[in-house]
């Protein structure tokens, strides 16, 4: 028995574990406490950790009790074959999740990946991620000069981009 992804309908994380945890399958869906503010009030409500989906353990090859439970759309995988998720990954999520440490999604980055600035006093710069163990350093090059300079900041402050770097009025590359 091992764990799948399986892909649930908009909002339906919460019908989706009930139903199969019904059917007796071992169910994860790691959701995280975040703030909401309205007009009059600021209120914590709890979210998916990974929106759109839910982790079941069950036998990779009788999938059509999971595929009959409402809201789910598919099973992770390749092509028609289900793709299990490492039991060290698992039970490293899981563990993050119940320690009730603050914890929020991120993308995952890696060094060389075009990255921009989106809070902080660098906002708009943008760079290759250099590092991203210790901390995320960041590399902006000007080409005409071929010199770079490097600059650590927190990972909470730059996002990913799609594509190639390219210069913009908002800073240089």
């Amino acid at each position: 028995m091992n764990w799948y992804a399986i892909v649930v309908k908009p909002q339906a994380e919460r019908i989706v574990e009930a139903a199969l945890a019904q059917k007796s399958y071992e169910t994860f869906f790691p959701s995280i406490s975040t703030e909401r503010r309205w007009s009059d009030r600021i209120k914590r409500i709890e979210t998916p950790l990974f929106p759109g989906y839910v982790f079941c353990r069950f036998d990779g090859e009788s999938r059509l009790p999971i595929m009959t439970t409402p809201g789910v759309r598919e099973i992770v995988g390749f092509g028609r074959q289900a793709a299990p998720i490492n039991d060290a990954e698992m039970s490293a999520l899981r563990l993050v999740v119940t320690t009730g440490v603050r914890v929020e999604s991120c993308e995952p980055l890696r060094r060389g990946d075009p990255v921009e600035v989106v809070t902080g006093p660098m906002r708009g710069l943008r760079g290759l991620l250099l590092e991203n163990k210790g901390g995320c350093r960041v590399v902006v090059t000007v080409e005409l000069l071929q010199r770079s300079v490097s600059t650590e900041m927190d990972r909470a402050w730059i996002r990913k981009l799609d594509g190639k770097l390219s210069m913009t009025a908002g800073g240089s590359q």
